[in-house]
């Protein structure tokens, strides 16, 4: 039977090994970046190649004689893993170096774990902690199947092992209740949001590509801002600083990262359907990384999953100050805005990003009456769903005069859809603009 170690201190060793057998490989820079994050010191980096893990140890018999080897002369505190290992490979593992072993996912979960500030991030965080934790109880504590005995000492015949999965069990749904909860309040604030037309921005990215540092400087906030993975968690939501007077709203998200643990995807849903919800993404990369094209592709792919595949995007391009790129903007083959370039630290750029977002989310639009039948519920569920509706009466014949603040984009694919049935009233929106005009 194991007895987990204790933890001591953070001297760490690294294990990274290539895997043949895998087309998606875990990069060995992103994981000293991840170790470094969470604040322990590596002492010593081992590498090697295997075709597959090996099903109780991960590593390969002599490989893990080199690791025990290693932990016991380095009088290393924990070896860290840049896989998700499973929990009876952990525990082989653990037995045989006698300190302990953390994975991948388990050293992203840490590092959330210190990040997270918000009540919303605590609850996130320590439910996706449980869901991981449930699935390593069985024989991971020595205490944890031992039950008291002798007179006046004998319980109902549950172990501690049952005991604590069943509390991790109700905590777990009281996590969901609560997350629940809070969602619910973003959903509201959303609605408020699209009721008033106000147009959102949502940054999105690889970790450390900046995003952070680019919201500070759009909207005047102070989020923290440090040179590490995952140092901002918490979703935020400020007003754009632009010359305009209709609203733009931006939100910062948590960092994307590759192979991030699903179990993280599903407990910050919430945070990222800020993302979601929004009418633009801004996706930033880090112009002077190497690896930015793969970056690119698993932010994309993170979008994806979380159903944010169809939301335009705008690529900025930042820290060009590492690299010999001035700022500027690129345009397509039809002429439209694709790519900025920039650097959020200094501000070079930034301008030109602020006359892109101006110009691609509040040129063209436009507030105009539209004419619909009251038996036609459908096109007045989508007009509130898309939040343009301003006003709307109903008037003696059944017909709904909806006011609406739309983009011309959006107008034109309501009336070419064949699914709505509404027109324009000219009379009524000449009156609009003539009111605008006057005042």
């Amino acid at each position: 039977m194991l007895e987990r170690p204790d933890q001591r201190g953070e001297r760490a060793v690294l294990v990274h090994l290539q895997l043949t057998a895998g087309d998606d490989q875990e990069l060995l820079s992103e994981f000293k970046e991840l170790v470094r994050s969470a604040g322990a010191e590596p002492v010593v980096v081992i590498t090697g190649k295997r075709y597959s893990p090996h099903p109780k140890t991960f590593a390969g018999k002599g490989k893990v004689e080199e690791i025990a080897m290693m932990v016991k002369s380095l009088d290393a505190d924990l070896v860290m893993f840049n896989h998700a290992i499973s929990p009876t490979q952990e525990r082989n593992l653990e037995k045989i170096f006698c300190c302990r072993v953390v994975d991948r996912t388990g050293l992203i979960l840490d590092i959330f774990a210190q990040r997270a500030r918000s009540f919303e991030g605590k609850l996130q965080v320590e439910l996706a902690q449980l869901k991981r934790l449930s699935t390593r109880l069985v024989r991971g504590w020595t205490h944890l199947e031992r039950q008291k005995g002798g007179i006046g000492l004998r319980g109902p015949g549950e172990t501690q092992l049952e005991t604590d999965r069943r509390l991790i069990t109700q905590r777990i749904k009281q996590l969901n209740r609560r997350l629940k909860k809070v969602q619910e309040q973003r959903h509201l604030g959303r609605n408020t949001r699209q009721r008033s037309a106000i147009q959102t921005v949502s940054l999105v990215g690889y970790t450390n590509a900046g995003k952070s540092t680019l919201f500070n400087q759009l909207t005047g906030a102070s989020v923290y801002v440090a040179d590490q993975l995952f140092a901002t968690l918490d979703s935020t939501l400020r007003k754009l600083e632009a010359d305009t007077d209709q609203e733009i709203v931006v939100s910062d998200t948590v960092g994307f990262i590759r192979h991030l643990p699903h179990d993280l995807v599903a407990a910050f849903r919430s945070t990222l359907e800020e993302t979601v919800e929004a009418n633009l993404l801004i996706h930033v990369v880090d112009a002077a990384d190497p690896e930015q094209d793969t970056y690119i592709e698993q932010v994309n792919e993170v979008l994806s999953e979380i159903g944010a595949a169809d939301i335009p995007v705008l690529t900025v391009f930042n820290k060009i100050d590492l690299t010999d790129i001035v700022p500027h903007i690129d345009y397509d083959s039809e002429g439209k805005v694709n790519r900025v370039w920039l650097c959020a630290q200094s501000g070079h750029g930034l301008d030109l990003l602020k006359q892109v977002l101006v110009e691609t989310l509040l040129d063209g639009q436009q507030q105009l009456w539209i004419k619909t039948s009251a038996e036609n519920g459908r096109t007045r569920a989508k007009l509130h769903a898309m939040g343009v509706v301003i006003e709307e009466k109903l008037d003696d014949k059944y017909i709904w005069n909806i006011l609406i603040d739309i983009s011309t984009k959006d107008l034109e694919m309501l009336i070419k859809s064949s699914e709505f049935d509404l027109s324009i009233d000219d009379t009524l929106t000449e009156n609009l603009a003539g009111q605008a005009q006057a005042s």
